[in-house]
């Protein structure tokens, strides 16, 4: 098979994930969005957290142009992407017991706030625990994860529990355990990714409902524009200083 093909078959592979999880997840979805305007009307907080590649999908939706300005990411220091060497420091720090109840008391998340938590297996501490002090402090959790992960693997959690086990809403992202689409006789290990993809636009699907949610209401979304559009910087600092007290990645 060459090389053009499987490019192919990749995109194949993603957009039958894509459709899956706007089939499947409508309703989560239609729930997480309205979750997340509820909490934007009772002038609630927004937070996104996600380890090592996951936490690529949470800063997908944090300061972003055409996303909700009130959307802050909660960072554990080391564990947000591969910016840190080695980049397997990331990985080991999403096994360590205990680090989501430092991180959470030590940042602005108090009751009636939202935590939005990205996690591909939902299996390690890190998330598993994120979830359950998010809970215990009175926040609203929505949890993205691939709830096959469940069925197939561990939890590495000492009570046996995975991310979804915690949540107020679950979206199943559908990614196959191991989040490799293809596969060939002569390459030994399966390969091409689409967790980054489909996690993506599930929670931009669930963002994009949320907007909507609040329009229903007569409520503004607080949007953000594009700065390399005209007005564009002009528009975000309006809406900057509107929300400064729910707005925490400009402090």
């Amino acid at each position: 098979m060459s090389g053009s093909e499987l490019g192919g078959r990749f995109f194949d592979a993603a957009i039958g994930l894509l459709e899956r999880v706007r089939d499947e997840e409508a309703e989560g979805i239609a729930a997480a969005g309205t979750l997340i305007a509820d909490t934007v009307a009772a002038e609630g907080r927004l937070f996104a957290f996600g380890a090592g590649h996951s936490s690529l999908a949470a800063q997908e939706i944090v300061y972003r142009a055409g996303g909700l300005a009130l959307m802050n990411l909660l960072g554990v220091p080391g564990a947000v992407g591969v910016d840190v060497m080695p980049a397997t420091l990331g990985s080991a720090l999403e096994r360590v017991d205990g680090l989501a109840g430092v991180v959470l008391d030590s940042s602005p998340a108090r009751a009636g706030d939202l935590l939005v938590i990205i996690s591909l297996s939902g299996r390690n501490p890190l998330p598993v625990e994120m979830a359950m002090n998010a809970r215990a402090k009175g926040l609203k959790v929505i949890g993205v994860t691939s709830v096959a992960y469940a069925s197939e693997t561990k939890s590495r959690h000492v009570s046996g529990t995975y991310l979804k086990d915690h949540c107020d809403i679950v979206l199943d992202s559908k990614i196959a355990v191991g989040d490799a689409e293809l596969t060939l006789d002569t390459v030994p290990a399966p390969f091409a990714p689409t967790s980054g993809i489909v996690t993506s636009a599930l929670l931009q699907a669930v963002m994009a409902t949320a907007a909507g949610a609040l329009a229903d209401r007569g409520i503004e979304p607080p949007l953000l524009r594009s700065g390399n559009v005209d007005g564009g910087h002009e528009w975000n600092a309006r809406v900057f200083e509107e929300y400064a007290d729910r707005i925490f990645y400009r402090q």
